[in-house]
């Protein structure tokens, strides 16, 4: 078992079988188990995206300036934050907000030190915002978040169960890696997260577990040491 994780999920996996928005079973799936974890005593943090609602290069895509929409897509990541926070807090769990962009009404500004005292302290910290620039994805941002609060491991919440040689859902050969090296990661070319991510992550040693969100108690066995998914490191 871990003793402080940071887990990533994207906006699309809290969407779940919906086009885009919110699926209050699969948020309901997701707090269950990070609460589970806190009872265990595990020191957890989350970072989220936001393309449930919009993403960045959607909005570059159509011809909007890059920066505006990579904004646009930083705020849309603070209401995926505030429900997760909702939701954990009904369950009976403390709670806080963190942003990169300063939004003083809903949420803490991202204070490494405060954050570092909310876990140690048994608080759930959720960063929002990316890395509060443009130009970086939210996987920048977790890897970015995991090791400033020196994470013992970044947790991928994934659509798939892993990291594959190739597109699963078009190649049905397609083979599932149980461990791969960040070079391979890259080398590859495999879509597991962005170039600056992976980097981030081989440089500070920072190991990753990409799983599948779908794979019942997948997040509880991945925080717990149990075999699943795909180890990078």
């Amino acid at each position: 078992m871990y003793k402080r994780v940071l887990l990533k999920i994207s906006g699309e996996a809290l969407s779940g079988d919906d086009a885009s928005g919110l699926n209050p079973q699969m948020v309901d799936k997701v707090v269950s188990q990070l609460v589970e974890l806190h009872k265990k005593g595990l020191e957890i943090a989350v970072v989220v995206g936001g393309g449930n609602f919009w993403r960045g290069r959607t909005g570059q895509g159509k011809g909007m300036d890059r920066i505006t929409a990579d904004y646009m897509g930083m705020l849309a990541t603070i209401m995926n934050a505030l429900a997760l926070q909702d939701a954990i807090e009904k369950k009976g769990v403390p709670t806080r907000v963190q942003t990169a962009i300063t939004i003083n009404k809903i949420a803490e500004p991202f204070i490494i030190r405060r954050a570092l005292k909310h876990l140690e302290t048994g608080r759930i910290v959720i960063f929002a915002c990316g890395t509060g620039n443009p130009y970086f994805s939210t996987d920048s941002g977790a890897a970015l978040r995991a090791t400033e609060i020196k994470a013992d491991v970044l947790l991928m919440a994934k659509n798939i169960d892993g990291v594959y040689c190739s597109d699963p859902k078009t190649n049905k050969k397609a083979v599932k890696f149980d461990e791969i090296p960040y070079m391979d990661v890259v080398k590859k070319g495999l879509n597991v997260m962005d170039f600056t991510a992976i980097t981030m992550c081989m440089e500070n040693q920072m190991p990753i577990i990409a799983f599948g969100l779908d794979v019942k108690d997948s997040l509880i066995k991945a925080a717990m040491g149990e075999k699943i998914g795909t180890l990078i490191k």
